[in-house]
């Protein structure tokens, strides 16, 4: 596993330890499967973003500080350069860039995120997450699953939705689909 996967993960044991709550409580509190969170805290698997959108939340501390282990700092407006957000590699043959990365206290958690054009000739990755969705597509043809619906969205299409039914996306059209998406 890589090295910050395992930082990440032990950043998440201490906060889960500090509160004095087992992983499994804290599994069944957030709504998370044991088995892959215990998976999730010893570095064996990564956490999705969705995850740690939640175990953030959970423990009032930013997403970019559980990632980066840096505390946010900004308070009245932060600006992300184009080309300048800081990639947060979370799963294979998905890009994703933290737009917010420096603010702190946010209220929802907006990334850019890059479905490589593999990702057509793939399954769809299904996870749940706590809480809701917006993803806005900016280039290229994404398709959907939300609960087995499957919605295929073009560049300018916006979908909103409840991220703790089933979902994941891929690209279609042999390239990549970029798109705005923000966690609440």
């Amino acid at each position: 596993m890589k090295e910050d996967v395992k930082e990440i993960a032990s950043r998440v044991k201490v906060l889960r330890e500090i509160e004095e709550i087992s992983a499994e409580s804290l599994a069944k509190e957030l709504g998370f499967d044991p088995a892959a969170y215990k998976a999730w805290e010893s570095g064996e698997k990564d956490f999705s973003v969705g995850a740690l959108v939640e175990i953030a939340s959970r423990f009032k501390v930013d997403l970019s500080e559980l990632i980066s282990g840096k505390a946010s700092k900004l308070k009245t407006y932060c600006v992300t350069r184009a080309g300048e957000a800081p990639e947060v590699s979370r799963r294979p043959m998905y890009g994703y860039w933290n737009l917010a990365y420096n603010f702190h206290n946010k209220k929802a958690e907006p990334f850019i995120v890059e479905a490589s054009a593999e990702t057509e000739n793939k399954p769809i990755s299904i996870n749940t997450h706590p809480g809701q969705e917006l993803n806005y597509v900016l280039e290229g043809r994404l398709l959907i699953s939300i609960s087995g619906h499957d919605i295929e969205l073009n560049p300018g299409d916006c979908i909103y939705y409840n991220s703790t039914e089933p979902h994941g996306m891929k690209a279609l059209g042999g390239k990549a689909a970029r798109f705005l998406a923000i966690v609440f």
